[in-house]
C-alpha cells in the first residue's frame, strides 16, 4: 500500500460514507423532504449502509473511513506507522468533500427549510449543525467521553476480534455495517454516536468555514474534542488489547 493509494482511497470511501450519512439526516431533518421525521431507525440504518457503500468501494485501502479503525490496526501492527497520517488526512478530507456534495444534493432544501409553508423566516436553519455533525442529548464532558469511548470499542472489539480478524475485507463489509447499526440503535441517542473522528470533524469544519446555508447555527466547537479524544482512545485500549489476548 503506498501513500498515495491510503489517502486517494479513504478519501473516497470516506466522502461517500459521508454523502450517505449526511444525506440520510438531511433526508429526515428538513422541512420540504418527504423522509422529513422518519426518525432515529432510518438514520441508524442510513448510517449503516453508508459504511458499506464506502468501505466497499476502499476495499484497496482496507476501507477503514475512520481513524479509530486505522490506529487500532497500527497498535496491533497490521497498518504501517508511516501510513497512518495518511490515512487519516484522507478520511478527514473525503469526510469534508462528502459533506459538501451532501449540501449540494439538499441545497434547495436548506433554502426552504428558513421559512415555513408561508413564507415566513423561521431561521429553522440554525439548528442544521445535527445534520453534518455529533452533538449531545446532555451536555457533560465525563459522561460525553465515556459513551464515545464505548460505542467507538464495540466497533474496534468486533473489528479486532470477530472471525476474519484485522481484514475487514474478508467481512465484505457487511457485518461491519451491522454492527455501526447496533451501536446507533442501542447506543446512539447519548452523543449522536460519532465513533470516528472524521466523521465528526470534517463535517464540522466544512459546516463553519465553508457551507452558505444561510442563518445556519454554531459548529459548537467547545464539544468538538469529544468524537476525537473518545474513538482514539478506544483505537489505543483495543489494539493494546488484541496483541494482549
Amino acid at each position: 500500500m503506498s501513500a498515495v493509494q491510503a489517502f486517494g482511497w479513504e478519501f473516497f470511501g470516506t466522502a461517500l460514507l459521508l454523502l450517505f450519512g449526511n444525506g440520510v439526516c438531511a433526508a429526515n431533518g428538513l422541512r420540504t423532504s418527504a423522509a422529513r421525521g422518519s426518525g432515529w431507525l432510518v438514520i441508524a440504518m442510513g448510517w449503516g449502509l453508508a459504511v458499506f457503500i464506502g468501505a466497499s468501494v476502499a476495499d484497496v485501502s482496507g476501507g477503514h473511513l475512520n481513524p479509530a479503525v486505522t490506529i487500532m490496526l497500527a497498535v496491533r501492527g497490521d497498518v504501517p506507522w508511516d501510513l497512518v497520517a495518511f490515512y487519516v488526512v484522507g478520511q478527514v478530507c473525503g469526510a469534508m468533500f462528502g459533506a459538501f456534495l451532501a449540501w449540494v444534493v439538499f441545497k434547495q432544501m436548506f433554502d426552504a427549510n428558513n421559512v415555513d409553508s408561508t413564507g415566513k423566516v423561521t431561521r429553522a436553519n440554525h439548528a442544521t449543525g445535527s445534520i453534518f455533525f455529533t452533538q449531545p442529548a446532555h451536555s457533560h464532558s465525563g459522561w460525553n467521553l465515556t459513551n464515545e469511548f464505548i460505542g467507538t470499542f464495540a466497533l474496534l472489539a468486533f473489528i479486532a476480534f470477530a472471525p476474519g480478524g484485522a481484514d475487514i475485507g474478508s467481512l465484505k463489509y457487511f457485518a461491519v455495517s451491522f454492527i455501526v447499526v447496533a451501536i446507533g440503535l442501542s447506543l446512539g441517542t447519548p452523543t449522536g454516536y460519532a465513533i470516528n473522528p472524521a466523521r465528526d470533524f470534517g463535517p464540522r469544519l466544512m459546516y463553519a468555514l465553508f457551507l452558505p446555508i444561510k442563518d445556519k447555527g454554531n459548529p459548537n466547537w467547545s464539544y468538538a474534542w469529544i468524537p476525537i479524544v473518545g474513538p482514539i482512545l478506544a483505537a489505543f485500549a483495543v489494539g493494546l488489547l488484541s496483541l494482549a489476548v
